[in-house]
């Protein structure tokens, strides 16, 4: 297991970005298929309304965005989603709904025969419902849930500075109930909302040293939308995000690593430079939630031209036989 102290990961980060790339596909071919992309669709089953104050989120309540609210979908209009998302390509069907937290009710119950309805597709389901227990893991995982994504969004210093309304701690508390249930946990962050490389290499700290390491890590770069408080933030630097994730992937040889949010502002060189980092999952779909994905023609074409291809939905992610 790679030394997770800070003064390790900074030094780590600050190689010579040849050597950086280097180290971070040892650490890929040792378990994974160096060529294999997860390919996710991610739907916004329940949009806008929140009541939390994340500046980077246009469903947040409190902010004038362009964003409509909408309510919770049934079930069937969320599987007829997920068995497109099938046909085209996803082995992971992720749900989002903006709730602070979930909560007990006609409601949770209906999430509850969605995702059973979306698992009987033989598709991995993951669900973002906000904060929950043990208990309620317990049953997204009876009823075929695999994964619950809960981001830790930043280092625990810069947190306050984007969000008030919830705790980091209470992050760590849902991670912890999602473990404690037996699902599989997908905790990432985001880059450019105006912290510093310190900041950065504390959040990989941070999920490097749970105890077991998240399954999935997805690193997104923050899509400025209008009307929220980092609408006029700066694109990061596509070299430094290159070192997140060739420095998460050295630090988590085990994860998925998912290039998530901000792809649309990446040229394909960009990408594949991330794929070489270690990067081996992305989103398809034209949206991620209330943001803009690329094309997913544009996807499996830049997949096919790069030599690389979709893994299967129950594909084992462990080491490759080409390591």
């Amino acid at each position: 297991m790679p030394t997770r102290d800070l003064a390790t990961i900074r030094a780590l980060y600050k190689l010579p970005l040849p050597d950086l790339m280097f180290k971070a596909q040892q650490a890929h071919r040792l378990h994974h298929d160096p060529a294999g992309v997860q390919l996710c669709t991610l739907q916004s089953i329940k949009t806008g309304r929140c009541p939390e104050d994340c500046k980077y989120c246009p469903q947040a309540s409190r902010y004038d965005t362009a964003v409509d609210p909408e309510p919770l979908m049934d079930t069937s209009s969320v599987v007829a989603a997920a068995r497109a998302a099938r046909a085209g390509g996803a082995s992971r069907f992720c749900m989002g709904a903006a709730w602070r937290e979930v909560r007990d009710g006609p409601q949770f119950d209906s999430v509850l025969e969605t995702v059973s309805g979306v698992a009987a597709l033989g598709l991995e389901v993951c669900c973002t419902l906000g904060m929950l227990t043990a208990e309620q893991a317990g049953r997204l995982r009876q009823a075929g849930c695999a994964v619950y994504n809960h981001n830790l969004d930043t280092s625990r210093e810069y947190y306050p500075s984007i969000i008030t309304t919830r705790t980091y701690d209470e992050r760590l508390s849902t991670l912890a109930a999602v473990r404690e249930a037996g699902l599989q946990v997908c905790s990432g962050g985001i880059l450019g909302m105006g912290e510093s490389v310190e900041d950065r290499l504390k959040l990989l700290a941070e999920l490097a040293n749970l105890e077991p390491q998240p399954d999935s890590v997805p690193i997104n770069a923050l899509v400025p939308v209008e009307g929220t408080p980092l609408a006029e933030r700066e694109p990061v630097d596509i070299f430094e995000f290159v070192r997140v994730i060739a420095t998460a992937r050295i630090l988590m040889p085990k994860a998925m690593v998912r290039l998530s949010a901000g792809r649309t502002a990446m040229s394909e060189e960009a990408q594949a430079l991330c794929f070489l980092a270690g990067a081996n999952s992305i989103f398809l779909g034209d949206k991620l939630l209330t943001t803009p994905n690329p094309e997913r023609s544009e996807d499996l074409e830049l997949l096919a031209r790069l030599g690389m291809h979709p893994l299967a939905a129950g594909e084992p992610e462990g080491a490759s036989s080409r390591a």
